[in-house]
């Protein structure tokens, strides 16, 4: 069976713990080109909402979920529990680029969160990515864009393109209706050449 991207943002479960938001996690999704066999690492996993649309995708594939914080954890868990994905999605804890180590290739990478260490987790995503593989990186900040665009124009092994997304939301309130703003998010797609 094929899963199109775009499960409900209410859907999860989701505590305190940041989540790439339903219209930026679509076009992410449709970007990183995702096929039953591909092997996905997704960093700064957060809720896992990438993790589980991802393992629906690949259902033949797997899915390494990288996450530090505790309570993010145990909303991957929990959410891949309830989409029922838990056989398709490895949980890792630890910072990146430390936990990637044990993972040794994987054919799209997404890159939603990286604690400061953003060089560092290109360069091992650098080492292990297999060829023809993708990464997509979301940026909240004009310097992490910044730096994933630098680090692929220093890098000729990727050809790159990005797009700012900014997406509002209808909200009713009494006889009106309004549109409220989500951040705008930068989506940088990366392909092995």
């Amino acid at each position: 069976m094929t899963h199109t991207p775009g499960i409900n943002d209410n859907l999860f479960i989701r505590g305190n713990v940041p989540m790439t938001k339903e219209e930026v996690r679509i076009i992410s999704l449709c970007k990183a080109q995702i096929t039953p066999e591909c092997i996905v690492l997704d960093v700064g996993a957060g809720t896992g909402s990438f993790s589980i649309e991802a393992a629906l995708m690949a259902n033949k594939g797997h899915v390494y979920a990288v996450e530090k914080n505790p309570a993010a954890l145990d909303l991957i868990k929990q959410n891949t529990a309830k989409f029922n994905v838990s056989d398709r999605v490895s949980v890792i804890s630890g910072t990146a680029p430390d936990a990637l180590n044990n993972i040794d290739s994987y054919d799209v990478v997404f890159i939603g969160g990286s604690g400061g260490n953003l060089i560092e987790i290109l360069d091992v995503i650098s080492a292990h990515i297999n060829p023809g593989g993708r990464i997509i990186a979301n940026a909240i900040t004009l310097q992490n864009a910044g730096t994933v665009i630098e680090y692929m124009k220093q890098n000729d092994m990727y050809d790159y393109e990005a797009v700012l997304i900014q997406a509002s939301r209808l909200k009713q309130t009494g006889n009106y209706d309004m549109m409220l703003g989500l951040n705008p998010v930068y989506i940088i797609t990366c392909k092995v050449k």
